[in-house]
């Protein structure tokens, strides 16, 4: 940089400015008179007061006096002479500052020229005395103090006098720096005050006077002698930090990433000084202590003249170096420069942070040697500087101590040397800024040095050589230093007082931590950048010699690479994958190892561990995707010399995947610490999942014949993973010496996989990790996941899974009571959770009776607190037992349990699809769709039973299908799990006869005949014949005849009853003939007079009878409760009392599922705005195909009009029937008209939706207002056209038959009010009371096209676009916003790679529940999985949110508060025979509108 420059060196060689005319007169003389003449002058500045003038007053006197000062500063320490000799040059240079009396006047009226002599003078001393002491030392620092008033203060020094200035302090500091340090002496104690006044007086100069090219040069030759000082180090590092600080504040602007630096380091830099002044005085700082790799070769540290000077001793004979014990801190020195350098990368880079061990841990990952915390800075050899970055965190720096040891090893291992001690895995890694600069430019900056000492004493191998020239030491000596690893040459070094095999040892620190700066500059990669490939081949050499793990490996070099290179395999970094067996091989050794004690001195072994991690979930789906693509064979031979080394032959990717699986699994069974475990836990899903889809799509690949013998390699890293608590072996031995149970847990198939990751979860789970809340959620959402998996395993397996679940819970209800506590009570309720999730998948599981004794036993566990059959066989029924469960969330986590087995094991999804589990049939529906035009809603009876069940009974047939000559009734049940509708009729006779005969017909008999027999003619006789042969007597005698007693009169009266009689005969006769013909004429036999059976019965009370039959009709329960006040078993509703159908629907409305929300957003390149990235749904040609194939992997579509589930807002959930069928044709042709992208499922039209039977998810994809608008006209109009239909009057008037609670009010808004986002949320009316729908759980997904974008991501803007109507909700009329702040919003970031992988980022989500698997922050996931993955991880997001909600109810509990409400208010209060008085009477028909 100045090599047309000439050096200073021998104008400060030939100045004799510091010699005077009594140095050619002898000792004693010299003495004398400094003595006599500068005790007056010392004497006068001690007992001067104010005012007092100096005893000089010409230039002639002053002249002389000086003369006699300078030779008193030469002058031994054990007088005053010296120290009066400082205190009148002291006074005398502040002459520039402040004028006083007592200065000479001549030095006041030209102070330049004498301060510039007086500078000069001073040189002398500083010259080391044979017998130093504290006085000298105390002199020294009272002169560096004056110069450094001298250069703040002055504002009228001239450049002359700078410059003598500068000289000056080159002097000094060479005259006391340059030799070997001597233990305990002046140059050791002076060193920081020296160096640090020299370098702040230099920035004073660059200022107000800028040095000039040869001042530069000489301070760089000179410092470069000085450098096995720690103090030049130290102090060069406060200087660059500070100018690097100032310089990115006016490079790269505010928005840039502050570089915070200590106040007292801040104040180095004069404020005053310009910005073209910081960059130019930047860049030739930075480059003053030459190359830093230097201090780690004591051959070129050792070559100064100085060191020269004392290697010959008076005889001409070598010295030995071990006099020198400098260089034995030059390990140290050189680890300084390393950080230094480090931390101006990471400025430069915007992720630089606090250093202080009492500040938060800092999130990228830094080897520290010494436990101080001193800040370094370091210099780049290209001229470039693009632009420089730092991190929001400050950095501290403190003055390192000579009394570190010189080894790392010696390091106690509370200090993480390569990482942050304090990390918490809580706390994400710090993105790079989106504006740093491209790695190139930071490389053509520090790459040389940093490439330089990454390859420090590496023993390479003899075919590769390194080039002079890419590695900045040109020596002969230092290349063959390297080569011979630290043993110095025979000549100078062979004595030295190191072990030879020690010194790569001491270096290892800096070497480690140019390594990990190096991962972090590549790790910085910006997606599209391109990098020099000279850069990656070097970096990659760099990777394969740091991760070696065989003879030439280095433990701290192999932590820090593993510490900064987690990102590494996400940056789409060309030929990454050619170090993926160098990274399993590393990884093999780290993972399982349970201990780490060969790292645990150099790093904290959890944060290892942990970046370990990451790289193996970036690692874990390379198998599959690439398949059986060879990797490429990486300087082959040549870190081997066995012919069979693994990395000699090429490998596919495929035959990594078992050694890949053996490091997950040997990882969890050896991991403690809580966060690393739920990381593996996530991968494993990931794993299992993507090997079921593959072998589902029949894609799967079979491994070559080079598997077997890539284990057998392999054995010597991982013979054996011990299990933790099983004490298991999973063997990696090769297939053939396997026995044949080991073959069945083979992982090369998904079954395999997924039977082991059971066998492993459910183990730990009720062991080590069952005290663990963290822990064991994640592992009870991989228990859930795994049950989604479909791979056929075997029904034992699967009831291990539920047996683990049901033993957890046993466990955890059985703890200590004062243990028992919300968090417990959590992982209880999660337990049950995960249960449901198993026995839904698998409901066949229940066949198995053991299976379905122990869970039923667990329901009962959860709900009663005990069970009834304990330990002693001993059995207690269950009105025996006093209720007394955990708690009542447990409870009710227990009853939902219960509820899962009885109603939707084998029954979902229903016939009405799986959006809704309950019956899409209500009064509304029933009313219309019957063919009666009597029915009303108050044709219906309502009654409750147990308070907890609504029956709406409706007697009058529906006359459709059903015979109406039987009893018929349809109930609609309104329960605790939603609403069901059961059509039934009496039967009373076989299936078969009620299908052939419509009504009741009695057995016929034969008919009769009239003519069979013999007819007599019979004269009937008033008395028997037997009469007239009976002989008279007297006294039949005595009553006369009748003509005997007849007279005329009589006579007549006797003709008149004759012919009367006459009469009567002749007409009873024609009567008997007229009766005798009619009879002839009728049938026989007479319909009149014959017996039948009556006819079936017509009109039925169908609900007296549906009460009675099913047992609910007693005198008991109608009876009141003793002691309680729940009313009774079986009470019927008032239906006519206002507002009873209002309660009705909003029971309705209230939903039986948990329902989660999904927003979905699409991020280009570059884009900041909200509106730019809603805009890009508005076609699918400007998104990536893949990301409208991830789209459909969510959900499936569907029409919000129709649909009866969660569409992602309550104003259009939970329809019924919302349209008819002559709609459908016209809105399917609305919606599939034009490009219109994947707004389509803006949530107006369209939206995806997901359900199964425990949840259901709408993903909604939002778009610009303007379509918004468009959405709200149409959904308007079509409003209109059907709210005629006047269904539940109140409350359900919307389109067609739709049960949404409010009716809407979007015809009436005006365009402004349309666009506004909360639009949707303003059709529901004030004033009413919406659903309390407990905390609002949302999540969103966010596409990036470039991964620096993230940090743009406008969350706060775009919050606004995913109202769900929730937030709104309250248990009150008041209507309350989402409390939930913009930062715990969970976003998940899905950023594509170049390989058809997609990188995973994860943010939002604070607190204890805040990690949650399977998808886990810097995770790479492979396309088949990525729609599952997403979709399960929302899942236990939103159950996450609710377990951790206190106001949170589960649907069933508060569909049950709701029904008990409405029992309370319309109950119908009537006597017992009242109530069965109206059991018998109709109900009446009310004239109301259908």
């Amino acid at each position: 940089m100045y090599s047309e420059w000439r050096s200073l060196h021998l104008v400060i060689q030939n100045d004799q400015g510091n010699t005077s005319v009594l140095h050619s007169y002898p000792e004693s003389v010299g003495r004398e008179v400094a003595n006599a003449v500068v005790r007056p002058l010392g004497q006068a500045l001690i007992t001067s007061s104010v005012g007092s003038e100096s005893l000089l007053k010409t230039d002639k006197e002053v002249k002389w006096t000086m003369e006699v000062v300078c030779y008193g500063l030469t002058l031994p320490l054990d007088g005053d002479t010296v120290k009066y000799c400082v205190d009148v040059y002291t006074d005398w240079i502040m002459a520039l500052v402040l004028p006083k009396d007592s200065i000479p006047l001549p030095v006041i009226k030209e102070p330049n020229l004498y301060v510039q002599s007086i500078l000069k003078h001073l040189q002398n001393l500083f010259v080391p005395r044979p017998d130093p002491g504290s006085s000298q030392i105390r002199l020294c620092l009272q002169v560096l103090k004056a110069v450094q008033k001298l250069a703040r203060e002055s504002t009228i020094m001239a450049r002359e006098t700078w410059e003598v200035l500068l000289l000056f302090l080159l002097q000094i500091n060479d005259t006391l720096l340059a030799a070997p340090t001597v233990q305990g002496g002046i140059a050791e104690s002076l060193a920081e005050k020296l160096i640090g006044v020299l370098f702040e007086v230099w920035l004073l100069a660059c200022t107000r006077c800028f040095p000039t090219p040869p001042y530069w040069k000489t301070a760089k030759e000179m410092v470069a002698n000085w450098r096995h000082h720690p103090a030049v180090v130290e102090q060069w590092s406060k200087v660059i930090c500070a100018l690097t600080s100032r310089l990115l504040r006016f490079t790269y602007g505010p928005s840039f990433p502050p570089f915070k630096i200590p106040d007292e380091d801040a104040g180095l830099i004069p404020p005053e000084m310009d910005n073209e002044c910081v960059a130019q005085t930047w860049f030739r700082f930075l480059h003053m202590l030459s190359n830093p790799v230097d201090l780690s070769n004591p051959a070129i540290i050792s070559s100064t003249p100085k060191f020269q000077e004392q290697f010959l001793n008076v005889s001409g004979m070598t010295q030995e170096l071990n006099q020198y014990p400098c260089l034995k801190h030059l390990p140290q020195i050189f680890f300084r420069a390393m950080r230094g350098i480090s931390c101006l990368v990471d400025a430069f880079l915007g992720i630089s942070r606090p250093r202080s061990d009492s500040a938060p841990p800092t999130p990228v990952n830094r080897l520290s040697m010494p436990q101080s915390t001193a800040t370094n800075t370091t210099p780049p050899h290209n001229r470039r500087h693009r632009a420089v970055t730092v991190n929001k965190a400050t950095m501290k720096t403190s003055t390192v101590t000579t009394a570190h040891p010189s080894k790392v090893q010696h390091q106690p291992s509370s200090t993480s040397p390569l990482s942050s001690p304090n990390q918490t895995s809580s706390e994400p890694r710090p993105l790079p800024a989106p504006r740093r600069p491209k790695v190139n430019s930071i490389l053509n900056l520090f790459g040389s040095w940093l490439f330089d000492a990454a390859f420090v004493h590496c023993k390479l191998h003899n075919g590769i050589n390194r080039d002079s020239s890419m590695t900045a030491i040109a020596t002969q000596a230092s290349v063959e230093f390297r080569r011979k690893g630290s043993q110095l040459s025979t000549d100078t070094m062979a004595s030295a007082g190191f072990d030879a095999a020690d010194v790569p040892d001491n270096y290892e620190a800096g070497r480690a931590e140019a390594c990990g700066t190096l991962c972090r500059i590549f790790c910085s990669k910006k997606t599209g950048e391109e990098i020099l490939p000279a850069y990656l081949s070097r970096f990659y050499m760099l990777l394969i010699q740091g991760l070696q793990i065989a003879d030439f490996v280095c433990h701290p070099v192999l932590a820090s690479v593993i510490l900064n290179s987690p990102p590494l395999f996400c940056c789409d970094l060309k030929g990454i994958d050619v170090v993926v067996p160098y990274f399993i091989s590393a990884l093999e050794t780290i993972l399982p190892d349970r201990e780490l004690s060969k790292f645990k001195i150099y790093v904290n072994p959890t944060e290892l561990r942990r970046a370990s991690i990451n790289i193996l979930l970036s690692l874990l789906p390379l198998p599959h995707h690439f398949g059986t693509v060879k990797s490429e064979v990486v300087l082959e031979g040549k870190f081997s010399n066995d012919d069979s080394s693994i990395y000699d032959k090429p490998v596919t990717f495929l035959s990594l995947k078992l050694r890949l699986v053996n490091i997950l699994i040997g990882a969890l069974q050896t991991e403690t610490d809580p966060n690393n475990t739920q990381m593996i836990l996530g991968a494993m899903l990931n794993i299992v999942q993507d090997s079921a889809l593959l072998e589902a799509i029949g894609c799967q690949m079979e491994t070559n014949g080079g598997e077997s013998h890539l284990l057998k390699s392999h054995s010597r890293t991982n013979s054996g993973i011990s299990t933790a608590s099983g004490g298991s072996t999973e063997p990696t031995t090769p297939d053939s010496e396997r026995p044949a149970q080991a073959l069945l847990r083979d992982y090369d198939t998904a079954a395999g996989l997924l039977i082991r990751s059971i066998h492993l979860v459910t183990q730990r789970l009720n062991s080590q990790w069952r005290q663990d809340m963290s822990i064991s959620l994640a592992a009870l959402e991989l228990l859930s996941g795994l049950a989604k998996v479909r791979v056929a395993v075997e029904c034992a397996d699967r009831q291990r899974a539920i047996s683990s679940v049901c033993s957890y819970i046993v466990y955890q209800c059985s703890r200590p009571a004062p243990l028992h506590s919300r968090d417990l009570h959590s992982m209880i309720v999660a337990a049950f959770q995960c249960l449901c999730v198993w026995l839904t998948e698998h409901p066949d599981m229940l066949d198995e009776k053991d299976c379905l004794k122990e869970v039923l036993e667990i329901v009962e566990l959860g709900i009663s607190g005990s069970k009834s059959k304990n330990s002693e066989q001993e059995v207690k029924y269950k009105g025996d037992k006093e209720p007394n469960p955990a708690s009542m969330r447990v409870k009710d986590a227990a009853e939902a349990t219960l509820t899962c087995i009885m109603q939707l094991l084998g029954a979902f999804p229903s016939p009405s699809g799986p959006a809704s589990p309950c019956s899409l049939v209500n009064e509304a529906t029933l009313i219309r769709y019957s063919r009666l035009p009597t029915i009303n809603r108050h044709s219906f009876r309502y009654f409750v039973l147990d308070n907890s069940v609504i029956l709406a009974m409706l007697e009058q047939p529906l006359g459709n299908e059903q015979n109406d000559s039987f009893p018929s009734v349809t109930v609609l049940i309104r329960g605790t799990s939603g609403r069901l509708a059961w059509a039934q009729q009496l039967c009373l006779l076989p299936r078969g006869a009620k299908a052939n005969q419509k009504t009741f017909v009695p057995e016929p008999r034969p008919a009769p005949k009239n003519d069979v027999g013999l007819r007599y003619s019979v004269k009937h006789r008033p008395f028997p014949e037997e009469v007239d042969k009976i002989p008279f007597v007297k006294a039949d005698l005595s009553i006369p005849d009748l003509h005997e007693i007849v007279n005329e009169e009589l006579e007549e009266r006797h003709e008149k009853l004759r012919n009367g009689m006459a009469q009567q005969i002749v007409f009873e006769t024609s009567i008997d003939q007229k009766s005798e013909e009619e009879w002839r004429k009728k049938s026989f036999p007479d319909p009149v007079t014959e017996c039948r059976p009556p006819p079936p019965a017509q009109e039925f009370q169908t609900a007296r009878l549906f009460l009675s039959h099913f047992g609910f009709l007693s005198l008991e329960a109608l009876k009141e409760p003793a002691n309680s006040r729940l009313p009774p078993h079986l009470i019927a509703l008032d239906s006519a009392l206002p507002g009873f159908f209002d309660d009705l629907g909003y029971l309705d409305l209230l939903p039986c599922r948990p329902f989660d929300t999904v927003f979905i957003f699409y991020m280009k390149a570059g884009q900041k705005t909200s509106q730019e990235i809603l805009k890009n749904m508005e076609s699918s040609r400007i998104v990536q195909p893949h990301f409208l194939e991830f789209l459909l992997s969510l959900g499936w579509s569907v029409d919000v009009g129709k649909h009866p589930g969660w569409t992602g807002h309550v104003s259009t959930s939970w329809s019924i029937n919302s349209c008819s069928d002559e709609e459908a044709p016209e809105q399917d042709d609305l919606a599939v008209s034009g490009d219109v992208g994947a707004s389509i499922f803006n949530g107006q039209k369209k939206v995806l939706y997901y359900a199964d039977a425990l949840t259901e998810i709408a993903f909604v994809v939002p778009s610009p207002a303007e379509s918004l608008t468009d959405s709200l006209d149409s959904t308007a109009s079509d409003q209109e056209s059907d709210s005629n239909v006047d269904l539940l009057p109140g409350i359900t008037k919307q389109q067609s038959l739709t049960l949404e609670l409010f009716p809407s009010h979007t015809d009436n808004l005006n365009p402004s009010q349309r666009l506004s986002p909360t639009s949707r949320s303003k059709r529901v009316p004030q004033g009413r009371t919406i659903p309390p729908m407990g905390p609002e759980t949302k999540v969103c997904v966010v596409w990036v096209e470039r991964y620096d974008d993230i940090e743009n991501f406008p969350l706060p803007d775009l919050v606004s676009e995913t109202s769900t109507g929730v937030e709104t909700t309250a248990n009150s009329n008041a209507s309350l916003r989402s409390t939930t702040p913009e930062k715990e919003v969970p976003v998940i970031f899905i950023h594509p790679l170049n390989t058809g992988l997609f990188r995973i980022k994860l943010q939002g989500a604070t607190g204890k529940f805040n990690m949650v698997i399977p998808l886990v922050d810097g995770m790479i996931v492979s396309r088949r999985a990525l729609g599952f993955l997403v979709r399960q991880t929302v899942i236990n997001i939103c159950r996450r949110k609710r377990l951790e909600s206190d106001s949170y109810n589960p649907p069933h509990v508060r569909r049950k508060q709701k029904i008990a409400d409405i029992v309370h208010k319309y109950r119908n209060r009537q006597l017992e025979p009242e109530f069965y008085t109206a059991l018998f009477q109709e109900l009446g028909l009310r004239s109301c509108s259908p």
